[in-house]
Formats: C-alpha cells, structure tokens, sequence
C-alpha cells in the first residue's frame, strides 16, 4: 500500500506578502540537497523576483483547456501522477479549475497528489480558509468565492505563516512589486488598507495558533498526557458567587497579561447536589466583566467542587489557577476541616495556584453550614460526636453527681443526643441514645453499676428518651432531604440562566446552547442535526453517542461521552426545551426575512400616494391654471401673455411627466417588474450622454478613465440615468471654481465609476438616509422634485446587480461609488466574471476564470 504523501501548506495574509518565492526557494533548496522537485503549477502574476525563482527548477507542462473560444491552461494532474516527483510545488491551493477538468478545485487535485504518495508545497491566503472567509468580506466587503475546507487543512502535516508587516507589503505594492501600475491606486484605497492589512495579519496568525494549539490538544488526549505543558499562560480563575468574584478576576487578568498571548477563563462550579450555590447576579455581573477583560466564562456540573476544578483547570491545559481566600472563619474551619482551597493545592500537581485574600476573607463567625444532605461524611461526624462526646460529657457529670442532680444528668445527655441528631442523622442520634441511656442506668441510677432498672417511671423516662431522639433525628433528616431538594433547584436555575445569559448576548442561540450543555455535563461533544444538516456542534466526537434526543420535530440532539445520571435528566429536559424554542424562533425569524421585503412594499406604496398628494399638486395646478387662462382669453390676449403661459404650461408639463415617470419607476423597481437590459458596456458610452444632457462640459466636469478595456455588466438607458442623477447632485453641491471629477477603476471582479465633487459632504451617520425614498437631507427647494433621484439612482444600479455607496472625499466633499460587474471582453454572451484575468486589487491573484464560475 502506497503511503500517503505530505502536504505543507504556505499561508498568508494576503498577495504580495512573499508565500509563491517562500515556495520556490524552499524548492530550490530541497533540489540542490538532491530530492526529486518539480513544479507542478506557479502562478508568477508577471512578477519578475518570483520568475526568476522558477529557473533551475524543472517544470512540467501544464494542460490547455479551450472554454468559449478562450485557452485556459491548468496544472496536468495526469502529468504529475505518471511523473511521480518527490515532491511538487503546487500554487494556488484554492484556486477553481477550467470547466471540463477531473476536479472542481485544486485542493481536490492536490489530495489526488497525495493518495498517490506525492509531497505537496502549496500556497494559500487566509481569505480563502472557509471558516473564516465570513469574516474576511466583514473587513474588507470583498466576498471571496474560492475556498479551501478547514477539514482538508487540518490533515496538513505542516502549515507555516509567510508574514510581512501590513506597511511593508503597502510598500511593496506602492513600489509595483504586487500589481501594475494602473491597479496601485484602486488597490492601496481598496482591499489593501492598512486597517484591513493588521485585521488580515491578526487572523492569519490566530488561526495558526488555534490550529496548533487543537493539535497540541489532540497530541496529549492521544498519549494521556494529563499534566500541564505551559506552551501557553492560561489562568482559570474559581468563582463562587462571592464578593470577592471582581477581586479575582482581575487579578487573573493581570497574571495573564504579563504573559504572551495569555489567556483568562473564569468557571464556576455548580454541585449537582446542591451542596454550594452562587448569587446569579454577582455570577452575572462576573460573567460580563470576565468578558470584558478578555476572557471566557464557564459553568461546570461538579458533586467534588476541587477535583472539578483540578480537572478543568487540565482540560484546558492550565499553568495558573487562582482562587479566593475562603470565607469560612476559624470556628467553622474547625469544624469542617480543610477547605477547597487547601485540597486543590494538593491536588493539582503542576498547576500553579494563587490563594488571593480579599476583604471577605474569614469574615463569617457562624456556625459551620453543614450542607444540604446526610452524606458517609456527615453520619461519620455524627458517630465520632456521641463516642467522643459521651464519655466527656460522662466525666464532667460524674465529678458533679449527688442526689439532686439526676434530672440534670438526664438532660444533659438529651441535649447530646439532640446534637449528634442535628449532626448525623438518625442512627448516630439512636446510638447517642443508646449509649446514653446504658451510661445513665449504670453510672446514675440506683442500683449503680449495673444495668437493672429497679423504678418502673425510669423505664418509661427511658423509653420517652429515645423517642425524643428517634423523632428529632427524623426531622433533621427530613429537613436535609428538604434543602437538598431546594439548592439542587437553585444549583439548576443557576445554570439555566447562565445558558439564557449566553442566548441573548450571543448572535446564535442556537449555538451558545448547545456550547453550554457541553460545558455544563461534561460532555466530550454536542451536536444539533436537522434535515441530515449540522446546525451547531461543540467539544470533539472522539467518544461514542451517548444519546439520542428529539427536538422539535425533525431536529435531533447527539451527546457524546458517558451517558448523563437519571439525577441530570430534568435539566437536560429544560435546556432540550430551550433548544426547541430557539430552533422555532430561528425558523420564525427566517419566516420574517422574506415577509420584510413585502412590508417594504407596502410602505413605498404608502409614501408613494402621500406624494400624489403633494408634490405633484404644485405642477398639476400650474398646467391647468396656464391652460385656462389661454382658453377664456381667447384672441384678445398679447402675443407676448400667451408665449408666456405656454412656457409656463410646457414646463409644468414638463416637470409632471417627470415626476410621474419618477414615481413608476419606483413602483416598477418594488415590485421588481422593471425590464433590465444588461450588456457588456464600455462606462464610457454612458459618461458621455450623461454630460451631454446636463450640458456639462470640462469647466464643470474633468474626466480620469482608468478602466482600461474592462467592460460592466449595465443597462446603458439606466446607467445614464444613474450618472445624470449623480453628476446633477454633485454639480449642485460643488463650490464655485472647482469641478467634478468622474474616475473609472477595476477591482477584483468589478468596474467602479466614481463621481467625486468637493463639497459640504455628508456626515457618515446620515448616509443612509439621501437613498429613502421622498428625502432631501435638509434641503427645502421643493422645486427640485420629490427626493426620489437617489433612490432610484441605488435601485436602477442594484437591478444590474452592481452597488451605490457615498464615501468621503479626501480633503472633503462626497464620492459617489457605482460598482458594477465586470465582464471579460474576449467573451462573448455578455457573461460576467470575476474579472480574475488581470491582477486584481482584492487580495485575488491575477488568472483568467470561467465565466459560469462567477456565481459560485
């Protein structure tokens, strides 16, 4: 059986940071130390450095595959596999493969690569990792339709970070290193910001470091190494519920932060017994402030509070562990023994433990709270108090006997008894009574020393004797049954408002309740499946189902680990519930989703016939009153009266035929019944008639075209109508002695047209609000329509399947961005693509697409 090959994976940030030269001269190396290398596929982009890094290396040709009249050349996988390098330099893991070849994508490829026993050094950028390509476009409002599955990356034996400060790459890419020089520009003010340059470095590196602290995890779970490797500073704080919670966790947070990369996590643990409970508004109000200090907050189930903690402290791979100094004053130590504090100590070999004092420290002078059950170690107590007790109490009362003394005698060992009952339950207050009575008949009552009973009534004070005890022993075990009961309650709800807690902070219910039934059972793994679909899972699923549970109708909850006690199975009912519920509200607000479109309808409609009532009463009236005066004038009005009210008459006329056709569109647009016509379009056959019907000319407007021989997917009737409306606003607001500027530019799989002025701007909370319908921004001239131009302006632009965004302009003023999508004009059918064909200027590398690959 062949051996699997080796895959080592290249990330980076972005392009341009050095991951293809990293490979090639990593290649370089391995060949001059005599390894069989090959380039199976690199993708220079016409970068001269990374060129010259190919030469000496063998290169295997690649595969040209036609696609509507277009030669796209690809890796020959069959070449490679029949050539059988040792190892094959593999660019472009994400990169999608021309139509017709075996597979979709080129990771596909590479996994053959390697089934076949082939080494791979490949290249990726962190926007094409799946899991986190979500929140790539969140940075940099760049989809990116080519992604890697995390699964697939994680079976890498080795993935390196190529890194290069955010600055160092701008330079690069200002010097011309990265893209040509006509794509600088649009670059550096686009997808390559500095912002966005630190937030793609960051999560490069976070996710490295998650991935190699999984496979640390993994590693010590594989070997049962359960003591702490402090690869990483992580402190666990314990919280009670206490005062003392803020006091700890800010310590914590600064243990943590003299530490690289350290982390905090706070736990509370909760006794499934309920022998401890917590204040859930202090646990509350710690959970947030735990948060706030950059940590995580965790609620575990535990009936031995030290050994849970010891054992979570291990699970994640703790170095510190802090907790408070306890509570309990000297009185209830003594009694109870060595705290919490002093078995984790003992019990947590490596991990270091900090016993923080705060101002609660030992300041409860009560008696000792007992818990609320008749445990092994509270009957124990109880013996040990009538054996130790009896015969000190027998010693003391001895010494003092005489005949007047015998009531005093027989109350004394009563109380006891009454005492050994309130400590250990029935049968040590039935043996203090036992061992009493026997003390008292031989040591007591006549005749002394022996165990007869001469008095009838003594029998009978005897039999009252132990019944007293039997009965006060019954309600203290009742009671403890009873408070038992009643923390186990308060432990529950606890949890459960832990859990709503993390509901309603976090963005998917879903998901943060299936993450704390994890934590909260100890669970190896949780996952929710709906329709054969995983709609939330946590922990790992290295152990066998558990269990199988319904929720709602076609969902079903897997537990994986050991199976829960009967004890656990009523809360586990209660958090099942709320997953229902949670499921039905995702659902219902799904529902809403696609219902919100409708009553955005309506309210337009609504708008609409409000302005019926206004806005074209002005020219409507005009027209008549024009019309009419014509008419009952007759012949005897002046030539000059009559041009007059025609002019009058023509431009109201004119006005309202705007309007109307204003208001259609905006009705056509609702209802998406507006005819698009989109073809490949050069932006510049809608510049030019724009200008021309505003009468604009180079006074007002300066033009910068950048696009080159890109075309967009427009309509040109509503493109025009578009740059009308925008060069019109502009050209309005512009100062006197400046003009507007009109720039076209490329980026990644779009054409941007820019309509730039240099006026008062807009402040950036407002933006929103020039593209609602019947809106002026402040301006009163109502002579300037019904507010609409804007508005149908983002409407007309979103039917071609483009965008409309107001951004600043530097120095101030307002740019107008219209993006529209871009279209290949080697093409034909005026499909569009992502443009991919040149270097583009949205982290993607610069090769030639498929156009049916553009809806991916």
């Amino acid at each position: 059986m062949t051996a699997r090959g080796r895959l080592r994976v290249l990330l980076g940030a972005a392009p341009g940071v050095g991951k293809t030269y990293a490979m090639l001269e990593d290649g370089r190396r391995l060949l001059g130390a005599g390894e069989d290398v090959v380039i199976a596929v690199v993708e220079t982009h016409g970068r001269t450095a990374t060129a010259a890094m190919t030469a000496g290396i063998p290169a295997l040709p690649r595969r040209t595959v036609s696609h509507r009249g277009v030669a796209l050349e690809e890796m020959d996988l069959d070449a490679v596999l029949e050539r059988r390098p040792g190892l094959a330099l593999v660019d472009e893991l994400a990169h999608t493969n021309a139509a017709g070849s075996r597979n979709e994508k080129r990771w596909q490829d590479v996994a053959e690569l390697l089934a076949a026993g082939i080494d791979v050094l490949s290249t990726l950028n962190i926007q094409h990792i799946a899991s986190v390509n979500d929140v790539v476009e969140q940075i940099t409002g760049v989809p990116q339709r080519e992604t890697v599955p995390d699964r697939f990356l994680r079976e890498a034996d080795q993935i390196e970070v190529i890194d290069l400060a955010p600055q160092a790459l701008r330079d690069r890419l200002a010097g011309g290193v990265v893209y040509p020089a006509e794509r600088i520009d649009a670059a550096l003010s686009n997808y390559f910001r500095l912002g966005n340059l630190t937030a793609l470095r960051e999560l490069a590196l976070l996710w490295l470091a998650d991935e190699v602290d999984q496979a640390l995890t993994n590693y010590r779970s594989e070997h049962g190494i359960d003591r702490t490797w402090e690869a990483r500073e992580r402190v666990v704080v314990a919280l009670t519920g206490g005062p003392e919670g803020e006091t700890l966790l800010r310590r914590g947070a600064r243990i943590a932060a003299r530490a690289a990369a350290g982390a905090l996590v706070a736990v509370h643990v909760t006794s499934p017994d309920g022998l401890r409970s917590g204040n859930p508004a202090a646990l509350a109000q710690q959970r947030a402030l735990a948060e706030q200090l950059g940590g995580s907050y965790h609620q575990v189930l535990g009936s031995d509070i030290p050994t849970a903690l010891v054992e979570f402290a291990r699970s994640h791979n703790a170095t510190q562990l802090v907790l408070g100094a306890s509570r309990r004053g000297r009185l209830a130590a003594a009694f109870t023994g060595p705290g919490i504090g002093s078995t984790v100590i003992r019990e947590s070999g490596d991990i270091d433990v900090h016993i923080v004092t705060h101002a609660a420290a030992g300041a409860t002078r009560t008696l000792p709270r007992l818990g609320g059950g008749l445990s092994g170690r509270r009957r124990l107590a109880g013996f040990l108090l009538a054996l130790g007790g009896g015969p000190l109490l027998t010693w003391v009362l001895y010494a003092m006997r005489s005949q007047e003394s015998i009531t005093g005698d027989v109350l004394s060992y009563q109380l006891l008894v009454v005492i050994v009952a309130l400590v250990g339950g029935l049968w040590p207050a039935l043996f203090a009574a036992i061992l009493s009575g026997l003390t008292l008949d031989f040591l007591f009552i006549a005749p002394l020393f022996t165990v007869t009973i001469t008095d009838p009534l003594h029998v009978v004070a005897l039999l009252l004797y132990m019944t007293i005890a039997a009965l006060v022993s019954y309600v203290v075990d009742r009671a403890a049954r009873t408070a038992r009961t009643a923390r186990r309650a308060a432990a529950e709800s606890e949890l459960i408002q832990t859990v709503a807690g993390s509901v309603l902070r976090g963005d998917n219910a879903v998901q943060a309740l299936v993450d704390r039934l994890c934590e909260a059972f100890s669970l190896a793994g949780a996952r929710l499946v709906e329709a054969d679909v995983v709609i939330a899972s946590a922990g790992t699923r290295g152990q066998d189902l558990a269990r199988r549970i319904r929720v709602g109708q076609n969902a079903e909850l897997e537990l994986y680990g050991t199976d829960l006690p009967a004890s656990e199975q009523r809360l586990l009912a209660v958090i099942v519930a709320q997953l229902d519920a949670a499921l039905e509200h995702q659902h219902l607000a799904e529902t809403a989703s696609e219902i919100e479109p409708i009553a955005a309808s309506d309210r337009v409609r609504g708008a609409l016939l409000s302005a019926l009532s206004h806005d074209l009463r002005r020219p409507l009236a005009a027209a008549t009153t024009a019309i009419g005066g014509l008419r009952a004038a007759g012949t005897a009005m002046s030539p000059k009266d009559r041009r007059d009210l025609l002019e009058t008459a023509d431009e109201s006329i004119t006005a309202l035929t705007g309007l109307v056709t204003d208001l259609l569109d905006v009705s056509r647009l609702q209802a998406d019944a507006m005819a698009i016509d989109t073809t490949p379009l050069d932006p510049a056959d809608a510049i030019g008639p724009a200008l021309d019907e505003l009468g604009l000319g180079p006074a007002e407007v300066s033009l910068a075209l950048g696009h080159g021989e890109r075309l967009a997917s427009a309509d040109p009737v509503l493109l025009q109508r578009v740059l009308v409306n925008l060069l019109a606003n502009a050209c309005r607001f512009a100062p006197p002695g400046t003009t507007v500027l009109i720039a076209t530019s490329t980026f990644a799989d779009r054409v941007e047209l820019r309509v730039i002025d240099h006026g008062p701007g807009i402040a950036p909370d407002r933006r929103g609000e020039v593209f609602v319908p019947f809106q002026r921004l402040g301006d009163t001239d109502n002579s300037t329509g019904l507010g609409l131009g804007l508005a149908l302006s983002k409407g007309f632009v979103e039917a071609m399947g483009g965008t409309l965004e107001p951004e600043d302009t530097p120095g101030g003023g307002l740019t107008m961005v219209v993006a529209l999508l871009a279209v290949d004009p080697t093409l034909t059918g005026g499909a569009s693509e992502r443009g991919d064909c040149e270097p583009g200027t949205d982290g993607s590398e610069p090769r030639p697409i498929p156009p049916e690959e553009a809806s991916e």
